[in-house]
């Protein structure tokens, strides 16, 4: 008789940077094993949006989820946070609290037709363990972020630390590794918590809900996150998987107003390690001071570069650039009289700019997503933390794994357009020796990186991202949760 396919159902929060690691994950599981109905549910817009980037012949079901932004008080249409701005994008959060009940009688229908299922869900849904608990369903939390970065962000809003010390600089008392946190790394939803704010509510009820999974994934590698990880297996004691990095390539579903061919035939055209790579994620921008700042800098430098650009903050973000507006005069003539830059809006195809070996550095909001990519190809970093873990995880590269150097920190701080000279010119130059110092340590984790995920059966060698995704796999399906519930399976 042949064995029962399990059912794997991932669950993301509605944001790019968490939908695009759940289907790298799942297009991973599919590789894996065959055994597996793997099943994505999102909500109406983000699983149409999604569609285009399953491969053709892919056995993934997507699942929509009933969502109706205008019923929580946010406009029509809004369900993803790419498209709100950002003080509206805690009225998502909020919103997506709606899904819990329809989210489970998705589970319940699954759980009819088969009996054996692991959710594998968002860090923003920690609900959803509890859920699965209730059903008697496996559940893991999988997390995009790094170990490092993540166990900072939990710490800070479970203790909140900076209310009880003036001082700019403080420890956390129960993550002691990460030594001293800066006032002004706070991302400025902590810095301005008091415990009874409305991130603070959602968050505090969130994260203590994770106690309830099974174990956490992490898209991270551990043999330079073991600090980070090692926070949640003594904190929750729960397993925790580094299955790292699970990446997506290709397009992403979107397009651009730049073909492929473009890139690679401008890239084509300049000298080995000369291009520096300017993109601030798919959420983020910069004020119109940096902005024109950073123009300066990027002129002033003299190097080759590639900036993905989006109206400043104060304007909406997926409206038209102005570049007479926003950048300095006759910015735009030069670079295209000197073919020293390409301004692109919006978008431009990340990985297979960075995995060019024209490109130098990448002028990153170290987005864990981004991180990895650009790790992944032996790019060095030039750090613009912007909100969330991302101060941490420019900490993490810059303090612990030494491939950083932090460019400016936030939205709202001074920046010099020398002061950003000098460190392009810092990672980029061949006569800086911290420069090649940083460039060294990045192409020895690229090598970590593809030690991790390598697989060769033949002299039976099993990188630790591996071995993380087996032993999740295994827990699993030797798990006896969701085989069988006969009080709602046939009754309820």
């Amino acid at each position: 008789m042949a064995e029962e396919k399990q059912s794997i159902v991932l669950f993301p929060f509605m944001a790019q940077g968490h939908i695009i690691p759940f289907l790298a994950l799942a297009l991973n599981l599919e590789q894996k094993s065959k055994n597996y109905n793997i099943t994505i549910i999102n909500t109406p817009l983000n699983i149409q949006k999604l569609q285009p980037s399953l491969p053709p012949h892919s056995s993934i079901k997507l699942l929509t989820i009933p969502f109706i932004s205008s019923d929580h008080n946010l406009p029509p249409n809004i369900e993803n946070t790419d498209t709100v701005p950002y003080n509206l994008v805690i009225k998502l959060i909020q919103a997506s609290l709606s899904l819990k009940s329809p989210f489970k009688n998705i589970i319940k229908n699954i759980l009819n037709q088969q009996h054996k299922i692991c959710i594998i869900s968002d860090i923003f849904f920690g609900w959803t363990s509890t859920v699965a608990k209730e059903l008697g369903v496996f559940h893991v939390i999988f997390s995009g972020c790094s170990g490092y970065g993540l166990a900072c962000y939990y710490s800070l809003w479970m203790n909140l630390p900076h209310r009880f010390t003036d001082s700019d600089d403080f420890p956390l008392t129960d993550f002691p590794e990460a030594r001293l946190i800066q006032r002004n790394q706070l991302p400025n939803n902590i810095s301005q918590a008091d415990g009874f704010d409305d991130w603070s509510v959602f968050q505090r009820k969130n994260l203590s809900d994770w106690v309830n999974s099974d174990g956490i994934l992490f898209n991270t590698v551990s043999e330079f996150d073991s600090v980070g990880l090692n926070y949640f297996t003594r904190k929750l004691k729960i397993p925790v998987w580094p299955i790292g990095p699970v990446v997506l390539s290709g397009s992403r579903g979107k397009g651009s107003e730049i073909s492929p061919s473009f890139y690679k035939e401008w890239l084509d055209s300049k000298p080995l390690n000369s291009v520096l790579f300017v993109c601030f994620g798919s959420m983020n921008t910069i004020s119109s001071e940096q902005m024109m700042q950073l123009g300066i800098a990027l002129e002033k430098s003299g190097k080759n570069f590639i900036w993905v650009v989006r109206p400043p903050i104060g304007f909406d973000i997926n409206s038209e650039f102005k570049p007479q507006e926003w950048l300095p005069s006759g910015f735009m003539e030069k670079i295209l009289e000197t073919k020293k830059g390409i301004i692109v809006n919006n978008w431009a195809p990340q990985v297979e700019i960075l995995s060019h070996g024209s490109v130098s550095a990448f002028l990153s909001h170290c987005g864990w997503n981004s991180v990895l990519e650009s790790l992944s190809h032996g790019v060095p970093i030039l750090g613009w933390p912007m909100a969330a873990e991302q101060f941490f995880n420019c900490k993490l590269l810059e303090e612990e794994i030494g491939v950083c150097v932090e460019v400016a920190r936030g939205k709202s701080c001074e920046v010099k357009n020398e002061e950003i000279v000098d460190k392009i010119e810092l990672v980029m130059s061949e006569c800086s020796e911290k420069g090649l110092k940083i460039r060294e340590n990045a192409c020895k984790v690229r090598e970590t990186i593809m030690n991790a995920l390598r697989d060769e059966n033949g002299d039976g060698f099993k990188g630790s991202s591996v071995r993380g995704i087996d032993e999740f796999l295994a827990a699993a399906g030797k798990s006896n949760k969701g085989i069988v519930n006969e009080s709602f399976v046939f009754g309820d």
